[in-house]
Formats: C-alpha cells, structure tokens, sequence
C-alpha cells in the first residue's frame, strides 16, 4: 500500500461519515443518540458463508500480488519455483529484516485484505481470522523465495484482523443498496478504498449496482464521532543538542459505538481508532496509528450520571519517525499483535461539565521499537514482546466550549533472542541471519497533553502536545535514552 494509498483511504473514511447524523461519545461530543439495528433482510442477504469464493479469493489475490511483484516490479523474491518451495519448508522460519513500515503496517494491511475476504462472504470475525492466518501462511511458504518470516505470520493475521475488522464497519456505513446513479458509484468507490476486498466481492455478486429496498448495512447505523484536524507540526529530537523539524500534519479521530452500551457482544461494536499524517520533509507520512477494539465488554455501573464498564480490548499501534538531522532517528514502535483488559469511567455534573477516563493492562505477543545498533538490510530496530500500561483522563466544560484531556502510554519490551556477541553485522549474510535484534530491554513511554477551545459551530482550535521518552538497556552496548517533542496547533472539525 503506498503512501498515497494511504491518505486516499483516510480522506475516504472522512467523507463515508459526512452524511452520518449521529454523535458518540467523545470528550467534546458529550451527548449521544440511540444507534439503529440492522434490518433482518440485510442480515439475510449478507450473512450467509460462501466458503469456496471466500477462499478464491484470498487465492486470488495471492497469485494477483505475486504476479505483480514478478513481471512488473521484477523483485527478487518473486521467483520462485519448486525448489525454492521446498527450501523454505527446509528451513523453516526466521525473523526477517524489512523495514518497520512493512513489517508493522504493511503486512498487517494485507492480512485485513485475506479477513475481509472472508468477512464480505458472511464470515464472522473469528472465522474470517482463520483465512487471515491461511493467507499468510500461503505467501510465506510458497509465494517468496525468501526464507518464511517469523514476525510476518504472527503480524499479518492478528493485525490484520484489527485493521480488518475496522476496514470492514467503516465500509459499511458509506455503502447503500437503496441509491443509484452518481451517488451509488460514490458510495461504492469509496467503499472500495476503505475494503478492497468487499468490493471485489460486490461486484462479483453484482451487489455492487443492485439496488434493494434495504441499506445492506448489516451493523446498521452505530453511534459515531469523527474529528478531523489540519495545521502545523513541530518535531524537537534531543541528542547532545536539539534537532527541530517543521511540516503540516493531519489528524483523524474515530469513535465508533457506545464505550457504555454492552447489549451487543460481537467484536469491535466498539472501536477507537487514531492516524496521524506528516507533510514533513524526511519524516514518513504515516507517523502514527492506533486502534483499540472491543471483544468482550461487561457494564459494571449505570446511573443517571455515572457510568463504569469494563472489557477485553485489541491493541494495534503503530508510531514512526525517520532521519531528523545526520542520520538522527527520534523513535520507531510497532505493535501489531497485543491484547489486554480495559475499564472505562464518565461522570457528568449537571451537564455544565464532564469527566471521563480509561485505563488498559496489555499482553504484547509481538512488538517492535527502535535500536541503536542493529542495522540489517532495511532494519533498524529489534523484535520484541513485553506489556503495555495505557491511561488517560478527559475534562469538558461550559457544554464543549473548552476541553482538556491528558493521557500516557507505558511500554516495556524485551528482545530475548540476539544474535551472537562476537558477530560482525556489517559482514552477516541477512537472508539467513536469524534474530529478534540486539538482545535488549527497552521502555518506551509516550505522553499527550490536548487542549480543544470552540471557535464557532463544529469548528475548534487545538492544541496538541506529545512527549516521547525511549530508554533501552542493551548487553553488549552502553544504555541509550533519548527524548522527543512534538506540538501541533490545528483547526478541528468535529461531526
């Protein structure tokens, strides 16, 4: 997916949710609506397993993609046969030495094409993960002459299916089988950009130009808020001295669903999801993603003006800088795959303000951050598992004129299988070489002060400041820490 893959889809999901009406429960969005089931007929319709297409097409794609990276970009890897095959089944599998962006976002993002294959046939989120692993699994043993990838059949399925999982809900409230003409291609396209692979599967049915006297939206019409912010961005590394960088910088805040109403137990009723965007020279456009889904969720409180609720949450996170000044690197983070409790807390006084905070404990299967040393083929930075501790608190006053919030972000990382001490890494053969990095353990914590003052109707002035401390002990090198500041005044739409 390219960069400009990735602002046409972000652009898409602002404009599939332009003609929503519905409100949730955002700091600044404080009352919310009753949210609309699905109709029984879409449901029906939509519903139903189709095994055989489901699976043609993650074939489909497979073969589409290989073909591509062989007779058009003409990638090494690409050419394959029997005995690369059979190599790889030989040798089993290896952490590799791509770079973060495709290793953490990327192949995440073609594990969600593999779920919504599946997820656009009428399977559930649990079995739609089960193609994500059989896809992946695919490409990794028959598709690359590369030796199979270790931290690619972890990431791929389980991040996929977080990306996946949001991809899909998010093209479902932009499609509608009841319009035609201008509108209806509009809606399809940009249903298209947000899940490729439902759109394949559209316009295979013909659903794609069908009309129905029902929406097809098979969530129905789920409470949600968007804010979308444009302005500046300052990046402060400190190195012995400080490294400024300035760019504009884009933001896109999603809430979906109701953190309070646990009447629906399917996974991702509720999700928040977070992407910031660069237009920074030197500095990659997608600086940062995260996305918290619900699996499982239970109400603990419920009264007039206090609420409380707990659940089981999927994490995807994902923060990147590159080179600030003299081959300077600030941070990198990447965590794909995580899973951990959450529990949310609002109290309201008399409507003049509102409090609200969060806290989550997570599992880190499979992460990354950035290293000071190990410097692979397009890697520079080590594989690594570990927790995560995430809180944060929301304050809004005088009915959203002025709202503060503050958060934090703890994560602790251990890379356990290093390379050999006396290895040259200037002189290994990186196809081969086969480890998580330098062995290490690394903290990574990430603080945000937002500070949002209401200009005129929707429309706010935002103020964003995030501090980024990285400190990692290493065994075979000195202990590295190194801070980071980022502060970004915007223009905030909020629907």
């Amino acid at each position: 997916m390219s960069v400009k893959s990735v602002i046409l889809t972000v652009l898409a999901a602002v404009a599939m949710i332009l003609p929503a009406e519905t409100e949730a429960q955002m700091p600044i969005k404080v009352y919310s609506r009753l949210q609309l089931p699905p109709d029984s007929a879409d449901i029906s319709h939509y519903g139903k397993e189709h095994f055989w297409r489901a699976a043609g097409e993650v074939f489909g794609f497979n073969i589409g993609l290989w073909a591509f990276d062989r007779y058009v970009q003409h990638g090494d890897w690409a050419y394959i046969n029997f005995n690369t095959i059979k190599e790889n089944f030989k040798h089993g599998f290896k952490w590799d030495n791509d770079n973060l962006n495709t290793n953490m976002f990327l192949h995440p993002y073609n594990g969600s094409l593999y779920y919504n294959a599946a997820r656009a046939n009428g399977f559930n989120y649990w079995k739609s993960g089960l193609f994500s692993i059989a896809g992946s699994a695919m490409w990794e043993l028959f598709m690359e002459c590369e030796y199979p990838s270790t931290n690619d059949i972890i990431a791929t399925p389980i991040g996929g299916m977080c990306i996946g999982e949001v991809c899909f809900r998010a093209s479902d409230l932009v499609l509608d089988d009841r319009v035609g003409g201008a509108e209806r291609v509009g809606r399809e396209i940009s249903g298209f950009l947000l899940s490729p692979m439902r759109g394949v599967t559209r316009l295979i049915t013909g659903d794609a130009w069908r009309r129905r006297p029902t929406s097809g939206k098979i969530f129905g019409l789920p409470n949600i808020a968007v804010e979308l912010s444009l302005g500046t961005r300052m990046l402060d590394y400190h190195h012995d001295r400080s490294h400024v960088k300035f760019g504009g910088a884009m933001e896109l805040n999603v809430e979906y669903g109701d953190r309070f109403e646990l009447k629906s137990k399917k996974p991702y009723d509720y999700f928040t999801f977070n992407a910031s965007l660069n237009f920074m020279k030197t500095q990659p456009v997608l600086s940062h993603l995260e996305i918290k889904g619900r699996l499982i969720g239970r109400e603990l409180l419920e009264e007039k003006d206090c609420h409380l609720s707990i659940g089981l949450f999927q994490h995807f996170d994902f923060f990147d800088s590159d080179t600030i000044s003299s081959g300077l690197v600030p941070y990198k983070l990447g965590i794909p795959a995580s899973l951990g409790g959450g529990v949310f807390y609002r109290d309201i006084e008399r409507r003049h303000w509102v409090f609200d905070a969060y806290a989550h404990a997570n599992a880190v299967i499979l992460g990354s951050v950035l290293s000071d040393y190990y410097m692979v083929d397009d890697r520079n930075y080590n594989f690594a598992s570990g927790f995560s501790l995430k809180g944060g608190a929301n304050m809004v006053f005088d009915n959203d004129r002025y709202s503060f919030s503050l958060s934090h972000e703890y994560y602790r990382l251990f890379t356990w299988q290093g390379y050999h001490r006396n290895t040259n890494l200037d002189d290994a053969d990186y196809k081969t070489l086969n480890a998580q990095g330098d062995k290490s353990v690394a903290s990574f914590n990430v603080t945000q002060f937002r500070a949002d003052m209401k200009l005129c109707k929707r429309l706010y002035l935002t103020l964003l400041l995030d501090h980024y401390l990285r400190s990692t002990h290493y065994r075979d090198f000195p202990h590295v820490k190194s801070t980071t500041l980022s502060a970004k005044l915007m223009l905030t739409y909020k629907l």
